[in-house]
Parts: structure tokens; C-alpha cells; sequence
């Protein structure tokens, strides 16, 4: 994977005292000036200039190393072919990627990473390295090759949209859940556009499908055009940083404004026959918010494959995997093994259904993708495929009443 993106849309990065805004195709920020003895040494008095945008004694720390070579600590706001965005304590710095894109995809350059760039005098400046991620949110890429795609780096919270024009996919909840888990990071669940459901009574019962499949994750619903609920999700995100994600048509440009205080992203009508709306967001873009913390914001995602997310998706289904624990075997697949204690939840209606099939199929389309760069597991679950053919044939002759049928033995 290499992560490459248009210049067609582009946002500020201000100081914590401005708005941000779009400025044509040019990132541009205020940060508090780097002249003086408090800009070599930053005391408690005097935060640093970076603080507002994540910077702590830890990343300090972890930058010790490339201050002492004379390079500048700086956070990446934008991410183009080839360049970068990188706000520094002496304001934003076009760069260079060119020493950040190694073969592997995964250690490629993305907003939200905290760098080390060439100082001032430097023509043209390059992004020299990142420091190590605390957190990252990947997804698979729709390539044929067993690569992720990192869409932010250095999260605390997920923030996942899903709109209320249109029927609520709570497997694609749950999917996006799973990714935000497996990231390091606290996923939150926001349901956009509830004007749009007059009812509050089928709005609660929304909301309440969503909880039961969202375990240990705030739901909130919102009008961000109307500025209800925008302030209450703004206490959850506090000062850290927040990634907002959902497909086209979520509200997630208007959202990232309301939490901004200011148009900082453009935004655009839904399509009436189907509710999905037009890639407003280009790019991923990371805005500064007035209170402290920053937004990054990305274009709306159709495909949200899974990528070695097998923790993720235990977080998402819990329940199951509780239920899992009174199995007979322990490797129980949870579909034709005897004493199957998940089986027996739904069958007494203890587990939906609905979840089921969902948990089995993100189950299996993680161990897929993990499988693509496993040689070994790879071969398991092809041996796996094969008993359950086994078993398939088996159970077709028993029903033309050529024997008996019995489930083979886990393995």
C-alpha cells in the first residue's frame, strides 16, 4: 500500500486562539513564535508550542535523539504525492517525503504522525523520519496483496459516523468497531442527522440497536447542522486526538466544522434516491479544535475491509466470546461441533442471530486476510475447509440413505 492524495481539498491548521480555515490548496497555521530562550527550553510556565497538538514529555523523549542532530519536531496535518504538511513549533513546512517511503506500506508517511524535519535554511526541507506510533487505524486494501492501509496515526479516539437518512448497517458498525479496537484506540459511535427521525420513540429504539451491538462504546446521536449534541461528544474527545470516520453522505465535513467552530471543510448535498453523498473530503486533513485536541477528517470510505483485527473483533463481540467459554472444545468453530454453547445461546434466543452470522463472518474474513501472509495458517485453514467438505459430503450421502452422518471430530 502507499498512501497518495489529491490536492483538490485542503484545511488550516491555526493556533489554539484562531479558526481555522480553508486557504485555496496551501495549508497554513499560527503557532506561537519559536524566538527566545523559552523556544530552546520550554518550562511548565511556557508550554511547548506543539502542545496544543498532542505534544508531550513522552514524544519529547522519544525525539531526544534527532534534536540532537538539529532536526525540528513537527506534526503531519497533510499528506500529498510525494510531500507533506508538517506544522513545527515555527509554523506549517512543505516537505519532502522521499526518506519516509519504505517498501512496506505500513511505515509509510500519515496524518496524524509526529516527525522529524530538516530546520529552516534547508532547500527543499525533508521529513528525515517518524517516531514511533503510539496507536494506528488500518483497514486492508482492496489490492490482491496481504497490505494494510493506515488512515491515521496517533489516535486516541474513533470517532464513527453513521447517518440516520438512510437504513442503519449495523454490521458496518460493527465492523468499523473492530478496526477501531485492533487500533489501540476508543472507538465512539455517533448517529448523525437526528432531526431527520421525528419519532423519538424509533430514534430510541435506533440508538438501542446499536448499543446492543456496540459493547463498552459511547452512542451518541447528533444534529450537527444544528449544533445538538456536537458539544457533549466534544467532552468525550477532550484534548486528545480524534479521527473521524464513515462513508460519503455521514455528515462527517459538517460534523468536523461544528467541533471546529468554523467552515474549515466544504460540504455537499446527499443524493435524494439513495442518501449517499459526494466526496466532499480528498484528503485527511488534521484540524486543530478551539478547546484543545485535534480532528483529523477523511474522505468517505466505501470499503472498510478488516486486517489482522482477531482482537478487535473479540472486544466487538464479547458476548459470544463469553459464551464461547462454556463450549466443550475449545477450539469450537461454533457451527456443527456437539456442546456448543454459543449454538445453544441462540438457540434460546439469548443471542440474536444477526449477530451470529456477523461474528462469523468477520471471523472468517479476518483469519482470510491474516491467512494471505501466514504460510502456516494459511494451511490450517485450508485443512479447516477441507473437513468441513468432508462433512458436507457426508451429510449429503446420509440423506440419500447411504449411512449414517456424523459431524468429524476439531481438530
Amino acid at each position: 500500500m502507499s498512501f497518495s492524495a489529491s490536492s483538490a481539498s485542503s484545511a488550516s491548521v491555526s493556533a489554539p486562539s484562531d479558526a481555522a480555515a480553508v486557504t485555496g490548496s496551501s495549508v497554513s497555521a499560527s503557532v506561537p513564535s519559536a524566538s527566545g530562550p523559552s523556544a530552546s527550553a520550554p518550562s511548565a510556565a511556557s508550554p511547548h508550542p506543539l502542545t496544543p497538538y498532542g505534544w508531550d514529555d513522552d514524544w519529547a523523549a522519544a525525539f531526544a535523539p534527532h534534536a540532537a542532530q538539529g532536526l525540528l519536531p513537527g506534526r503531519v496535518v497533510r499528506v500529498d504525492r510525494g510531500l507533506c504538511d508538517v506544522v513545527t513549533e515555527a509554523g506549517v513546512v512543505r516537505a519532502d517525503t522521499e526518506f519516509v517511503v519504505p517498501h512496506d506500506p505500513m511505515k509509510v508517511v500519515c496524518t496524524g504522525d509526529w516527525a522529524a524535519v530538516d530546520p529552516e535554511g534547508k532547500d527543499p526541507r525533508y521529513v528525515r523520519t517518524l517516531l514511533p506510533r503510539r496507536t494506528a487505524f488500518v483497514r486492508s486494501t482492496s489490492s490482491k496483496r496481504s497490505e494494510g492501509q493506515i488512515l491515521a496515526a496517533n489516535v486516541d479516539h474513533a470517532v464513527v459516523a453513521m447517518s440516520l437518512a438512510v437504513e442503519l448497517d449495523l454490521g458496518r458498525v460493527e465492523r468499523f468497531l473492530a478496526l477501531a479496537w485492533e487500533s489501540g484506540a476508543q472507538p465512539v459511535v455517533v448517529l448523525t442527522k437526528s432531526d431527520l427521525v421525528s419519532d423519538p420513540v424509533a430514534l430510541s429504539h435506533l440508538v438501542e440497536d446499536v448499543v446492543a451491538g456496540a459493547p463498552g462504546v459511547p452512542v451518541l446521536t447528533l444534529c450537527a447542522r444544528d449544533g445538538e449534541g456536537v458539544e457533549k461528544l466534544a467532552g468525550i474527545l477532550g484534548r486528545g486526538t480524534a479521527v473521524l470516520l464513515g462513508a460519503s453522505g455521514a455528515g462527517k465535513s459538517t460534523l468536523a466544522n461544528a467541533l471546529v467552530g468554523a467552515d474549515v471543510m466544504g460540504v455537499q448535498a446527499i443524493r435524494d434516491q439513495d442518501g449517499k453523498g459526494r466526496h466532499t473530503t480528498t484528503t485527511r486533513n488534521l484540524l486543530l479544535l478551539p478547546d484543545g485536541g485535534v480532528l483529523i477528517d477523511t474522505p468517505g470510505l466505501r470499503g472498510v475491509g478488516l486486517f489482522d483485527a482477531g482482537a478487535g473483533v473479540g472486544r466487538v463481540f464479547s458476548e459470544i466470546e463469553e459464551f464461547a467459554r462454556g463450549c466443550r472444545f475449545h477450539d469450537c468453530a461454533h457451527e456443527s461441533e456437539p456442546g456448543c454453547a454459543v449454538r445453544a445461546a441462540v438457540d434460546e434466543g439469548e443471542l440474536s442471530q444477526r449477530r451470529m452470522e456477523s461474528y462469523r463472518k468477520l471471523v472468517r474474513e479476518n483469519q482470510w486476510i491474516v491467512a494471505k501472509s501466514d504460510a502456516r495458517l494459511r494451511a490450517d485453514v485450508r485443512q479447516d475447509w477441507k473437513r468441513r467438505q468432508a462433512e458436507g459430503r457426508a451429510a449429503a450421502e446420509a440423506k440419500r440413505g447411504r449411512g449414517p452422518w456424523r459431524p468429524a471430530p476439531p481438530r
